[in-house]
């Protein structure tokens, strides 16, 4: 497995399913909590990672909400963005879509500026020490209301020139893609892209949603899409990519082992499927780790990694002069190894 991760690290990939916040390791935890002077409910980092045990998505998401909590300046954020650009830097990554959730930070005062501007700074930074480029991609809470949502989508307004697309995260079941539907149209009225998770724990049937009632230009998940031929039939035809993050599933009870990954399965069937890492410091790994796990559970060959490093490009924001350029260094890479 040794040459074959070597060549996962090599290969020219893009990561597409990152949560920022998601980064946030234990030792930086603590490190913000006591620059800032927060009182943990943890008595050390192995305590913390002890906590990481999750048996569903609202496990995981209690946990990352408190943690999230440490994070209060913009130098907390830019530093944040930076500790995770310099480990995809070594994983191979060329360009990432990051997500981040305002209302996580603006419901406990902190200002969306303070934020926004963090997060941009640890970006530009990150192009200039990894050349790295990035785009930034502004989630809604999904288990807060609609004029919640209108509430961020207006406070974002100075920044929509710096932000690429709007997504829709945290809490799936209970909360269809549809509740969402009138600020998702406002946010392409502002020219944004439009991105939703959908079909992770919740069924197909929000895949639909997203499709139909969102108009999304990317699925963010949709393992749950193989239980409907029909909708298979729609996203080949489509394109519509697929932001797979294997870990995650495997951390959150997805699926019982990562043997039975969907992902061998959606190569096969011709979805654009990507590999990345979503949350990767609760989730047991970064954006290489992802791939060599996955690589070594489903036996995956190099052709098929390949496919899946060209679909994280042809799947990005990017520019399209931009993607044929990553495209064709993937096939460079290819060919000399």
């Amino acid at each position: 497995m040794s040459q074959t991760a070597d060549f996962i690290r090599g290969l020219p990939k893009a990561e597409l399913h990152l949560h920022i916040e998601g980064s946030l390791e234990p030792e930086q935890m603590f490190e913000f909590a006591r620059r800032n002077r927060i009182a943990l409910p943890f008595a050390s980092v192995e305590e913390v990672r002890a906590a990481y045990a999750f048996s569903n998505l609202q496990d995981f998401l209690d946990i990352y909400y408190q943690g999230a909590g440490v994070l209060q300046t913009e130098t907390d954020f830019r530093d944040l963005a930076l500790a995770y650009f310099a480990r995809v830097a070594a994983d191979g990554c060329r360009h990432v879509e990051l997500f981040f959730d305002p209302q996580t930070h603006t419901d406990r005062g902190i200002p969306f500026a303070v934020v926004a501007d963090g997060l941009l700074a640890g970006m530009a930074e990150a192009q200039r020490r990894y050349e790295i480029s990035s785009k930034l991609i502004l989630c809604f809470l999904r288990h807060l209301d609609e004029e919640a949502a209108f509430a961020t989508l207006r406070a974002a307004e100075p920044y929509l020139d710096r932000i690429v697309g709007v997504g829709l995260d945290s809490s799936e079941v209970g909360h269809p893609p549809a509740k969402f539907e009138r600020v998702f149209r406002a946010a392409r009225e502002r020219g944004l892209k439009l991105v939703a998770h959908a079909g992770e724990e919740g069924p197909s049937a929000y895949v639909w949603e997203a499709l139909d009632r969102l108009h999304v230009d990317r699925l963010d998940h949709g393992n749950r899409s193989l239980e409907d031929e029909a909708l298979v039939g729609r996203l080949v035809a489509e394109g519509m990519t697929l932001t797979v993050c294997p870990l995650s599933n495997l951390k959150l009870c997805v699926v019982k082992d990562l043997e039975a990954h969907p992902l061998k399965r959606m190569l096969q069937l011709g979805l654009r499927a990507t590999v990345n890492s979503d949350d990767p410091a609760y989730f047991g790994g970064y954006l290489a780790d992802n791939w060599i796990a996955v690589t070594k559970a489903l036996g995956l060959a190099r052709a098929e990694l390949a496919t899946l490093a060209k679909n994280s490009f042809s799947g990005s924001f990017l520019e399209p002069a931009e993607a044929a350029e990553h495209l064709a260094s993937i096939d460079a890479y290819a060919q000399a190894a």
